[in-house]
């Protein structure tokens, strides 16, 4: 996966995964919080609208009581013998009449109907029509378990027959009429009382949308609902409820609905309330779409900054990674842009300063070649240089023709072993020994050509044969003090010593000097020497002198404080100065420099 696409699911997920999992959190915690809150607040509700509801019934108490103050009614009550129709109907006329008067007036809206049996006779007075009443049929009295209230019953509207016109749910209040003078039973007081005052007592607690809330008996018989489809069935679902008083979260109708319950003290019924929990957390929702929305919103932004950001980051590297490969192909003429300081720009810096480095590694080692080539070049055509070849060779023929054998093979053994390193030894880096062995053999050579003129000693107080050194370094040094000291001197000498020194660093470094009496060095050409020996060695140079070649060539494998230093004064001679680091490796890159 390339770099960018990981920047970027990286950062969608840092912002994505934390948005969404504390929103989820929030929203959950939130909603389960209003429901526990609401769970714990309607039972007290409906605890304290089911005591309202038994005082509303209460205040019904007194209603039956009203029959005794009627004398006629009581007289009719009384008269249980055999009467003529005329009697029998004026009774009932005077019983319905004061049925109506009473209990049917306006400041008794709630009363549907009064019935009153007695002595095999009903009175009765309603607002509207009825019917299942239960007196024609026989199935009077009602159902035994009567609920006791004070002095009275109470019947639930699913424990009778009796219904209305558009079916208003009820309940019946039973009062037994007991003659005072005698306590003779004089027959059954039933008001039929509309629950309609329920809703005033619910209406607090049943404002919500899809609210319902229902009076009912144990066994889940409905006789009061606020929905009047479900009055008068059956709620099955109370045999799984686990409580009557609190609240649950149960499925009803495949939604998840909170339901709280609470059990009449007096009466026994239950006041239950019931609420989908997306009504009861629509409010969360709104906050939980707005924060979806905000999610997105904020989602589709951190994608897009991602995005920028990773573009941000990757573009630098990919232009580096576009300029490394150019430097793989062995490209290193490239351009390594810098555009920040953080640190892809730090690679970059350091990309930039390996490239330039390795740019002028490159030249380095290509001028030194140059000059190393060239060293070998001077040293094989100064060996092949028609005077020094001639003379040379003029000096074997005389030794033969003087018949000094021995002699003369010892300069063609000289002459061969010159040729032979120059030609054959292809590194940089040759033993100190050798390179004194082949300055020794040049100068044997010199010396049979100039006999007493020249004369030379060489000191080695080095471990030669263990130390390495540039090749030809010596050859020109002692060209020149051979053919500027004979051309001005009856007689040269010439003493090398090979020493170690301690430079200021307080290290180890290889010493040669070089030392003749020949005619020294005028001040202007010492100082132009110097000046060519104090400028920089990677530039070129064509000084016309092979002492400035061999400086070049030291100070670019071992640095600036390698190199030759001159010290000459007319007709005092002249010293030479030669220091290299003790290099115990033939290869450039494990030079030691020093101990």
């Amino acid at each position: 996966m390339r770099l960018s696409n990981k920047l970027i699911i990286t950062y969608i997920l840092l912002t994505v995964i934390p948005m969404a999992t504390l929103g989820f959190i929030v929203y959950n915690q939130f909603s389960k919080s209003i429901e526990r809150q609401v769970g714990e607040y309607v039972p007290q509700l409906l605890n304290q609208a089911n005591q309202n509801i038994e005082n509303e019934i209460r205040k019904l108490e007194g209603l039956p009581e009203l029959i005794y103050s009627s004398g006629e009614v009581m007289e009719v009550l009384r008269n249980h013998g055999v009467q003529n129709k005329s009697s029998q109907l004026r009774g009932k006329y005077v019983v319905q009449n004061y049925l109506s008067s009473i209990y049917l007036t306006s400041n008794n809206s709630d009363i549907l109907g009064a019935f009153l049996v007695s002595n095999q006779r009903l009175f009765a007075s309603t607002r509207t029509s009825y019917q299942g009443f239960g007196f024609e049929d026989g199935s009077l009295p009602y159902a035994n378990d009567r609920i006791q209230f004070g002095e009275m019953d109470l019947l639930l509207s699913n424990q009778i027959n009796l219904t209305f016109k558009d079916n208003p749910s009820f309940i019946l209040l039973v009062k037994q009429i007991t003659d005072f003078d005698n306590r003779e039973y004089l027959g059954t007081l039933y008001l039929a009382v509309n629950v309609s005052f329920f809703e005033g007592v619910l209406e607090d607690l049943n404002r919500k949308e899809n609210t319902e809330m229902w009076l009912m008996d144990k066994q889940g018989k409905i006789f009061y609902h606020t929905n009047p489809d479900r009055m008068g069935k059956t709620m099955k679902e109370i045999e799984h409820f686990p409580l009557f008083n609190g609240s649950f979260r149960t499925n009803v109708n495949g939604q998840q609905t909170l339901i709280s319950l609470d059990e009449g003290k007096e009466f026994p019924w239950i006041l239950g309330h019931s609420i989908p929990k997306k009504n009861l957390t629509e409010q969360t929702d709104i906050v939980r779409n707005v924060t979806v929305l905000i999610f997105v919103i904020m989602a589709c932004i951190s994608t897009v900054i991602s995005i920028f950001l990773a573009w941000t980051v990757t573009k630098p590297i990919k232009q580096l990674s576009h300029i490394m490969k150019d430097v793989e192909t062995g490209n290193f003429n490239v351009e390594v842009p810098i555009h920040s300081d953080d640190e892809v720009g730090i690679l970059a810096k350091s990309f930039r300063s390996m490239v330039n480095k390795i740019r002028e590694l490159i030249q380095k080692n290509y001028l030194i070649e140059i000059r190393q080539k060239n060293a070998e070049l001077y040293a094989l055509q100064s060996q092949i240089n028609p005077h020094f070849m001639y003379n040379t060779l003029e000096t074997i023929g005389m030794a033969i023709e003087d018949g000094e054998q021995e002699q003369s093979v010892h300069m063609i053994t000289l002459l061969g072993r010159m040729m032979r390193f120059s030609i054959s030894n292809k590194d940089s880096l040759v033993l100190i020994a050798s390179e004194v062995q082949h300055i020794r053999d040049y100068l044997d050579i010199q010396k049979f050509r100039f006999e007493d003129r020249l004369s030379f000693q060489i000191h080695e107080e080095v471990q030669s044969c263990k130390y390495y050194t540039p090749k030809f370094v010596l050859q020109p040094i002692i060209e020149n003090a051979i053919k500027y000291g004979l051309e001005k001197r009856k007689e040269i000498e010439i003493e090398i010593e090979v020493v170690e020194e301690i430079n200021q660093d307080g290290k180890s470094v290889i010493l040669f000097i070089i030392r003749d009496n020949g005619p020294g060095i005028d001040e202007n050409t010492l100082l132009r020497i110097h000046h060519l020996l104090g400028s920089d060695p990677m530039k070129s140079r064509d000084s016309g002198f092979g002492i400035i070649n061999v400086h070049a060539r030291i100070a670019m494998m071992f640095g600036e404080e390698f190199g030759l230093q001159i010290k000459s004064k007319v007709d005092k001679g002249t010293e030479v100065y030669l220091r290299i680091p003790k290099t115990v490796e033939p290869s450039l890159s494990n030079i030691e420099r020093g101990n």
